[in-house]
Formats: C-alpha cells, sequence, structure tokens
C-alpha cells in the first residue's frame, strides 16, 4: 500500500541519464558476470594491467583467463584469440578512440570494451561495453552496460540506502575522516550478486549536469597536458569527459607519497600489477609510475595551477 504524508524524502530528479539506454547494473564488476553468464564465456584474455575486480569476476565463474601486455600508448599486445575465446579490452584514460576499437573489433569479434575509464565515450555499435559510475560521481554504485546479449535470469533491484555515508561524510568534512567507510563499500562488491542499478543512484544521476561535468574534467585536463607534457612519459590525446591525467615519471611512487603529504591524493591503480609482471614490462612500469592526476568537476583551473605546481616541485 502506498504511502501518503510523514516526513519528505530525497526529491525525486527528473534530468536524463547520459545511459539511459543501456542496461542499467549494481557495479561495473557485474557487468562482467552479466556477460559471462550470458554470452556463456568460458575463455578470455585479460590485460595484466588491470584491477582485481575484474579478474576475480571471472574466477569466481570458472572463466580460463590467458594474460597479454600493453604497450606504453595503452594499446593491446596480443596474439589472436583461440576458438570461442574473448578479448577484454580496456580503455585506459579514454585513450583509445572509437576508431580504434572499431579496428580491434575486426581483428578480435569477441570483444568487451569496458569504459570504466571513458565515461563520457559513446559506445561503438554492436561491440560489448560497460561503464562504471563511482569514478566519475558522487554516487556509491552504478553502472551500465551496452549488449544484445539476455540475462538468464530476472534480476532484482540493489538498495544503496545503507552505503552512502562516506559520500555525504565526505561533502561535510575531510576525505581522510571517510576513508575507510569508502574501502568497506568497494569491499561489498565482491560479494554482492548481479542487481539492477538501485533507485537512489539512478535517482542522484538524473540530478547531474552532464555537459558541465564533462567541459570541466576536459578543460582541466587540457590544462595538465599543457604544463606537463615535457615531462611526461606518455604520449596523450585530451578525451571526452577525461577521467583523470595520467603522468608517467621516473620514482612515481617517491613522487605519490611527496604529493599525499601535500594532500593531493593519487591513487596507485591495480598494485596486483607486480605480481603479474616482471619490473622490464611495460605494464610494471606503468602501475609503478603513472600519477593519475585529479581533474573532475570538483576542481577549476586553479586548482590545476597548485597540483602542476606541487608536481614540478616534487620533479626537480
Amino acid at each position: 500500500m502506498k504511502e501518503y504524508g510523514g516526513y519528505i524524502e530525497l526529491d525525486t530528479y527528473g534530468g536524463d541519464l547520459l545511459h539511459g539506454d543501456a542496461v542499467q547494473l549494481n557495479c561495473g564488476r557485474r557487468c562482467l558476470t552479466y556477460l559471462i553468464r550470458a554470452r556463456k564465456i568460458r575463455k578470455i584474455m585479460l590485460p595484466r594491467f588491470i584491477c582485481d575486480s575484474v579478474t576475480s569476476a571471472c574466477i569466481d565463474e570458472g572463466v580460463q583467463i590467458r594474460w597479454y601486455g600493453v604497450d606504453f600508448r595503452f594499446h593491446p599486445l596480443c596474439a589472436q584469440p583461440g576458438e570461442d575465446e574473448w578479448l577484454y579490452l580496456v580503455n585506459y584514460y579514454g585513450q583509445i578512440s572509437n576508431e580504434e576499437i572499431v579496428k580491434i573489433a575486426s581483428e578480435y569479434p569477441r570483444l568487451i570494451v569496458d569504459n570504466a575509464q571513458a565515461y563520457f565515450r559513446m559506445p561503438v555499435p554492436g561491440v560489448d561495453t560497460l561503464y562504471t559510475c563511482r569514478k566519475y560521481f558522487g554516487v556509491a554504485d552504478g553502472a551500465f552496460l551496452y549488449t544484445d546479449a539476455v540475462y538468464p535470469e530476472k534480476l532484482p533491484r540493489g538498495e544503496s540506502y545503507d552505503r552512502i555515508g562516506f559520500l555525504v561524510g565526505r561533502f561535510e568534512r575531510s576525505a581522510s575522516e571517510f576513508y575507510d567507510l569508502y574501502r568497506q563499500n568497494n569491499a561489498m562488491f565482491s560479494s554482492e550478486p548481479v542487481r539492477k542499478m538501485s533507485r537512489l543512484t539512478e535517482n542522484m544521476l538524473r540530478a547531474l549536469d552532464y555537459k558541465r561535468i564533462k567541459k570541466a574534467r576536459e578543460d582541466n585536463f587540457a590544462y595538465l597536458y599543457r604544463k606537463l607534457a615535457s615531462v611526461n612519459e606518455l604520449a596523450l590525446t585530451v578525451p571526452d569527459g577525461a577521467f583523470m591525467y595520467p603522468l608517467m615519471v621516473r620514482n612515481g611512487r617517491e613522487i605519490r607519497k611527496r604529493l599525499q603529504a601535500e594532500k593531493i591524493y593519487v591513487p596507485l591503480l591495480w598494485p596486483d600489477v607486480f605480481a603479474r609482471c616482471r619490473p622490464e614490462d611495460p605494464d610494471y612500469r606503468m602501475a609503478a609510475d603513472i600519477l593519475p592526476l585529479p581533474v573532475d568537476q570538483r576542481y577549476g583551473i586553479g586548482d590545476m595551477e597548485a597540483i602542476t605546481g606541487a608536481v614540478m616541485d616534487c620533479i626537480q
């Protein structure tokens, strides 16, 4: 029975979703689980330069993994797939264009594109493509999946009301105070089954000004691109609605520590890479020495100036 009256809950927003035509799910790794079950995937090629959530999703489903490397342009270095083998392609920092994805898809017809770091890049038609929301917006969960594969079971809807504490906490206080809650939320996804996106997350996503967010990210990235190109070992392009600015320099681990002391928090993405790769591998070097600098919508050019100054001080 519908309730009437009482206290007022969070307002309902009516804006459009950027990926409203996609399947709405609870998190990125469950997009992969969805595809594994719907496509009946038994073999997959994964880059060694990847997070454990992807590998865990494959292991949990009993999928056979074959590893491949990536070069310093973030392109795959792999042989032709075997029979019934899928290629999982990560669009690192949005640096792989759709034209390049079309070419890759012609060589690897069983292709899954991970656009978790390219939220504002629309998918190549006919290619299974996933997106995750938490890397771009202040939400606790949520993901989108473009596919024509049909999941074999009816999916229940997820709920997010009990996991947004770290978001509202950081909004009013410092990041460090709620970092443990943030980590706890991330850990929940390892055991959470495939679910539809929660009503709360969908509602929050409908309140966002995507045009403003996209422009802010691109402007911030472009500033760092201009100021840091001379010290960056990576050749980059300015992507649509950039994720972060990947700065690769020698002694990245030490510089990361110095920046953290200046309250510039630069994540170490995918530490599992060190166990999978040799120190001489490009994957190992990128995991160790790429500093993903923040360029998101919370910041403006003045903030980018401060970050640039701190980085250059550390390097010099």
